[in-house]
């Protein structure tokens, strides 16, 4: 048997334990980073694996290939909207938040384990930035649901931070094995580090949504794998270039992730996947390099650390940087529970390793306990914690399934397959009763074997598949008519216009969107408008009522056609 065949066998193994354990993470209350890391433990030399591994360098190289696939496919999913809502905060946290940390607990650990001054903070710095793959994990797959200002400084945090840890990690290791001097070449560290990786991340992001969208690929499962090669070129470019592999992987998929592009649904779901698999592997493979029985040694001292890192370091750290921004002290508290460590302290704790540092075994073992404390503790008490701080939230509407148009260039339209639940508001109501944005076509129904003809009095029903047709800038509009919700939506269009046809009721605008036009509930947006205008009603009338701002956009003949409905900042009632 050759090696590579049971290489083979012990990776496939590895994965299958850790997907089968993905399933026992809800019911544990454990988050899925200590799981898989349970899994490399189990099958290391102190388990029932026996298998020795201690290939510092390899494991480097995996972790930091898992780590790359992690934050492009948190890229990927991040919304621009999110980063212009806190990338003040989540900037300041990802390097002032992550100094503050670093020397705290640094301070603690010299004190702890009896280290110089520089071993203590090399510590700190190492387990100073939060973890993208667990903060991800934990927000996105494990059911906990707060407010979107929280959710996105935590996750644009996370995965902003890594820069600033590796430049004092670094730093520290350059002190302590080549006798720099502290000053002016670390600073420049710093900045070569973010700006490189900032600007490669933005210059390769934006030349790949072109190349993808013109080239012409036979096999259309090349798109997938094409986007994937975009995103690690710009890491290794920043890398080489002596910038943040990790920041401009993170802001190219953030720069593609917010583009349209060739198969975006199935590329989205490819890297969903590679990134699943780099969390398993990479856990794993970190779980494999400890050994369990040396942790013994440095359990209480790593237990101090832990404690002094997550109730001084990090509330210390987060409450003076969030608290200008306007976050209330319940929310500042939850930022500072959710500072999760993970597989990026690990990563860094190789680094002495790999640098030959004398005390780099301690420093290994110490962190990584670290991370088992933090993980644990706080992920698995999250949602105790923020339902405790009254920050909870009801799920959000149920995501739909876009299906691929291959010709995006030509055709400015997606098709979009939502599935009806039983608490949906369209659900019982009748598809004429549906307010539809104008340029919204419902192309097919499905309920269960069966096809139904899209007829405006079709009765739409739970579980029923709907295919519609529509435009980007309407997707939003047509979610909050069909997904499924606890609760309604806020009365809110936020800053883009709803333009919905003039024979559509004030009642169907009501039932479909929370929002209230004071009028009989089967009066037609016509009807309104002509009730609300003093002079014949034209192209370009506007009507100003219950805080938005009616405008007539198309007629025909004497009937209008389109009305566009935009939030106004102060409601108010006249007429223009």
């Amino acid at each position: 048997m050759f090696l590579i065949d049971q290489l083979i066998l012990l990776f496939s193994v590895l994965i299958l334990l850790g997907v089968v354990s993905s399933k026992l993470s809800a019911r544990l209350g454990l988050p899925l980073l200590v799981l898989f890391l349970m899994v490399g433990m189990l099958a290391g030399e102190d388990g029932i694996g026996r298998i020795a591994f201690d290939n510092a360098e390899a494991a480097h190289a995996l972790g930091t290939l898992a780590l790359a696939l992690i934050l492009f496919d948190g890229g990927l999913q991040t919304p621009f909207s999110s980063i212009r809502q806190v990338w003040k905060p989540a900037s300041l946290l990802a390097t002032v938040g992550v100094l503050v940390t670093a020397v705290i607990t640094g301070l603690a650990a010299s004190y702890m384990l009896d280290l110089s001054l520089m071993e203590g903070l090399l510590i700190g710095a190492i387990v100073g930035s939060t973890d993208a793959a667990a903060v991800f994990s934990l927000l996105r797959n494990a059911g906990v649901h707060v407010n979107q200002r929280l959710k996105s400084t935590l996750e644009i945090e996370s995965a902003s931070n890594d820069p600033m840890a590796i430049f004092l990690t670094v730093g520290l290791l350059e002190i302590l094995v080549n006798d720099l001097k502290p000053g002016s070449g670390l600073l420049m560290l710093l900045v070569v580090q973010m700006g490189v990786g900032a600007a490669v991340g933005l210059s390769v992001g934006w030349i790949s949504v072109r190349i993808i969208n013109r080239i012409r690929l036979q096999a259309s499962g090349l798109y997938p794998v094409m986007v994937t090669a975009c995103g690690l070129l710009a890491f290794g470019i920043a890398a080489n270039l002596g910038g943040s592999g990790f920041l401009a992987i993170f802001v190219a998929g953030v720069v593609i992730g917010n583009s349209r592009f060739v198969f975006q649904r199935g590329t989205m779901l490819f890297n969903d996947g590679l990134a699943w698999l780099g969390q398993i592997t990479m856990f794993a493979i970190l779980g494999l390099l400890v050994t369990p029985s040396s942790l013994l040694d440095v359990w209480w001292e790593g237990l101090a650390i832990a404690a002094a890192l997550i109730l001084i370091a990090r509330p210390l750290a987060v409450m003076p940087v969030l608290a200008p921004f306007g976050f209330n002290l319940r929310e500042m508290a939850l930022v500072s529970w959710v500072g999760l460590r993970g597989s990026v302290p690990i990563i860094l704790a190789i680094f002495p390793l790999m640098f030959g540092l004398p005390d780099a075994g301690l420093i290994f073992n110490v962190v990584f306990f670290v991370v088992l404390i933090s993980a644990t503790i706080q992920g698995s008490t999250l949602p105790l914690v923020a339902r405790r701080l009254g920050l909870t939230e009801p799920p959000p509407p149920t995501p739909a399934a876009t299906l691929n148009i291959t010709t995006l260039e030509d055709v400015d339209a997606d098709i979009v397959e939502y599935t009806l639940g039983s608490d949906a508001r369209a659900v019982g109501r009748r598809l004429s009763q549906m307010a539809l944005p104008e340029d919204t076509v419902v192309a097919m129904i499905t309920r269960a074997k069966n096809v139904i003809p899209p007829r405006g009095s079709t009765l739409l029903h739970g579980g029923d598949h709907l295919f519609v047709v529509l435009k980007p800038h309407s997707r939003a509009f047509v979610d909050r008519v069909f997904s499924s919700s606890s609760t309604p939506d806020e009365p809110s269009l936020g800053d883009a216009e709803l333009r919905l046809k003039g024979g559509t009721r004030l009642e169907d605008i009501q039932n479909s969107f929370g929002i209230t036009l004071h009028g009989p509930a089967t009066q037609t947006l016509d009807e309104f408008l002509r009730e609300h205008l003093h002079t014949a009603p034209e192209v370009d009338a506007t009507v100003t009522h219950s805080g938005l701002l009616l405008h007539i956009h198309q007629m025909v003949g004497s009937r209008i056609a389109t009305v566009g409905l935009r939030q106004l900042a102060l409601p108010g009632e006249m007429v223009g």
